[in-house]
Formats: structure tokens, C-alpha cells, sequence
């Protein structure tokens, strides 16, 4: 792609999100929302593969359908109270309805059915951004109207996502599928906790993005996009699989990397506010995201890959691709854990 086409496409897609933090007005918001999701298209159709043009179609349909439900919406608010202040949403029926919008803009189960099928027709790079930077502005509105929508439904979608998300990535051999499960699983974290502690939520969506942003970055630089490709990268780089496998633990909330941080964090608070019932099913839940991260890391570390594979075996070639930001993410993906104090102090 003409790298000044990309400049404008990744600044449009800063604006976009930048338009919607800033944002108190629905109408700003629901613009912010659609310069993100038409900067985003040409990033993803830009291989003109028929898989990407396919994920590309099913991504445009499903942001279009939910950005058309946030603004009926807010429209049918504005009506009824006069105001298009986001802070006063106080019809339960349009509040209801953007909350139902913004969850399928994430992928947050049941309306995820879109999200493994897009991010698999996308290279890594691309469902990197789909799966960390397009999540920012949907969660911003989320976080600002959480407060007027039932609990009940919150407490709903974040369980049937973390069930979902470990259920969904079990029977799967794409690493890109598995990796949509995991982030509709996060997703159901990040939910549940939101209407007791939203700095939670944010702790939360910070630790997924690097862990995220981690995991997909290691694949792309190991060209690995299935399991059994997985398995000849021990070969190829010894220190990458080793790291890889701790991320792919991390994601799945081990003690004692980052990812155990908001799984503890929301575990606590969900005791404090005398939910057992909900805590022990998403504990258990986790458990099986677990499963598949365990998977993957077995096919990586403990296997030896067979002598006849279907796919092109991978060379050891100079690559021309910045190790920075994966060093980067992956050193605050493993050891952010000691500093949970500090990171709860600047939260609240």
C-alpha cells in the first residue's frame, strides 16, 4: 500500500477514536465511530485476496447494522428526554439498545458470530488493529453509559462471552480463530466488572491489549498462522517460543505473569460485592481459555514437528520487521504482575 495512503488511513482511524473519547454529544460519537470503521476497510481489503474482500464485507455489514442502532437510539432518547447528552440516557429501552449496538461493534457473545470469520481473512497486522485499537472507542461509549442500562443484562453478556470465548477457540486449529475466542473472552471480563469498578474494566482492556498486541506480533514475525506451523518455530528461534509460550500463559491468566493481574483484581471485587455464584463461573470459565492456551503451548514446546507437513517450511531469512515493539509488549505482557499496587493507585 502507498505508504501516504496509510498515513492518512492510520491518522483517520486516531481521529475516529480521538472524536469518540472527546465526545459528550451521540451525534459526535456515533461520527467518530464511522470514520473508524471506514479507515479501517482499505487496511483490510488491501490484499484484494477473496477472503479479505469476504471478511471485509461481513465487518462492514455488522459495524453498519450496529452504528444504525446507535443512532435509532439515540434519536428515539433525544425524542423522548430532549437532550443528546450521552450522561442522560434515561429510557431504559434506547439505553438497552446502544448497549446491544456497542457489544456487537466488539464481538461480545451472543452477537460475536461476525468476529472469528473477519479476523480470520485478515493478515496479522491488520487483526491486530481490528483486535486492540477498534475496541477503544465502542468501550469508551460503553463506560460512559454503563451506569443507566440493567445489571442483570451486563452481568448476562459478560458471562455468555467468557463461556462463549473458552468454549468457541477449544476445536480450533487457526491461530487467528483462537485468538478471536480469546479477545470475546476478555471482552466478558472487562464486562462483567463494569458496573462495580469501571477502573477495573480499564486495567483490564490495558493488560489485554498488550498481551494481545504481543501474541499476534510473535506470529507474525514466525510467519505462523496454524498450529502445526507453531511446531517448527522451536527450531527456527529458541527465545521466541519461549516467550511466546509465557505470553500465551499470560493470556490465559497465570500467576505470576500480567494476565493473572485483572483476573484476580475482578475475582476479589466480584467476592466483595457478594456474587460467589458469578465469580466461581467465571473462574471456571477461564479455565477453559486455559485449555486452548495450554494447546498451543504443548504444540510449541513439547512437540517435534513431523517430517512430511502440508505447509511450506519456513527458512531461517534476515527479517526486515522492527523486533521493538514486540520487545516492548511482551516484557509488559510477562512482568507487569509486582507492579499491581502502582497500577491500582493511578487507575482509581
Amino acid at each position: 500500500m502507498n505508504p501516504y495512503v496509510l498515513a492518512i488511513l492510520l491518522s483517520s482511524l486516531g481521529l475516529g477514536t480521538t472524536l469518540t473519547f472527546a465526545s459528550s454529544h451521540w451525534l459526535l460519537a456515533w461520527m467518530g465511530l464511522e470514520i473508524n470503521t471506514l479507515a479501517i476497510i482499505p487496511l483490510m481489503a488491501q490484499h484484494h485476496h477473496p477472503r479479505a474482500v469476504e471478511a471485509t464485507t461481513k465487518y462492514f455489514l455488522t459495524q453498519a447494522t450496529a452504528a444504525a442502532m446507535i443512532m435509532f437510539a439515540s434519536t428515539t432518547n433525544a425524542w423522548i428526554t430532549g437532550e443528546w447528552d450521552m450522561n442522560n440516557m434515561s429510557n431504559p429501552l434506547a439505553s438497552t439498545m446502544i448497549i446491544i449496538a456497542l457489544a456487537l461493534k466488539i464481538g461480545l457473545a451472543p452477537m460475536h458470530f461476525w468476529m472469528p470469520e473477519v479476523l480470520q481473512g485478515l493478515d496479522l497486522l491488520t487483526g491486530l488493529i481490528l483486535s486492540t485499537w477498534q475496541k477503544l472507542a465502542p468501550f469508551a461509549l460503553i463506560i460512559q453509559t454503563a451506569q443507566a442500562v440493567d445489571p442483570v443484562l451486563l452481568t448476562a453478556l459478560g458471562v455468555m462471552s467468557t463461556l462463549v470465548g473458552g468454549w468457541g477457540g477449544l476445536n480450533q486449529t487457526q491461530l487467528r480463530k483462537i485468538l478471536a475466542y480469546s479477545s470475546i473472552a476478555h471482552m466478558g471480563w472487562m464486562i462483567i466488572i463494569l458496573q462495580y469498578a469501571p477502573q477495573l474494566t480499564l486495567v483490564a482492556l490495558g493488560t489485554y491489549i498488550f498481551m494481545t498486541s504481543a501474541a499476534f506480533l510473535t506470529l507474525k514475525t514466525s510467519s505462523a498462522t496454524k498450529i502445526n506451523t507453531l511446531s517448527m518455530v522451536w527450531s527456527k528461534s529458541p527465545i521466541l517460543t519461549t516467550t511466546t509460550a509465557l505470553v500465551l500463559l499470560s493470556l490465559g491468566g497465570l500467576p505470576p505473569l500480567t494476565g493473572f493481574m485483572p483476573k484476580w483484581l475482578i475475582l476479589q471485587e466480584l467476592a466483595k460485592q457478594n456474587l460467589p455464584a458469578t465469580a466461581t463461573i467465571m473462574a471456571l470459565a477461564a479455565l477453559l481459555s486455559l485449555y486452548f492456551y495450554l494447546r498451543l503451548c504443548y504444540a510449541m514446546t513439547l512437540t517435534i514437528s513431523p517430517n512430511t507437513i502440508n505447509s511450506i517450511t519456513p527458512w531461517r531469512t534476515q527479517t526486515t520487521q522492527s523486533s521493538l515493539p514486540l520487545t516492548l509488549s511482551t516484557t509488559i505482557a510477562l512482568g507487569l504482575l509486582p507492579m499491581t499496587p502502582a497500577i491500582l493507585m493511578l487507575a482509581t
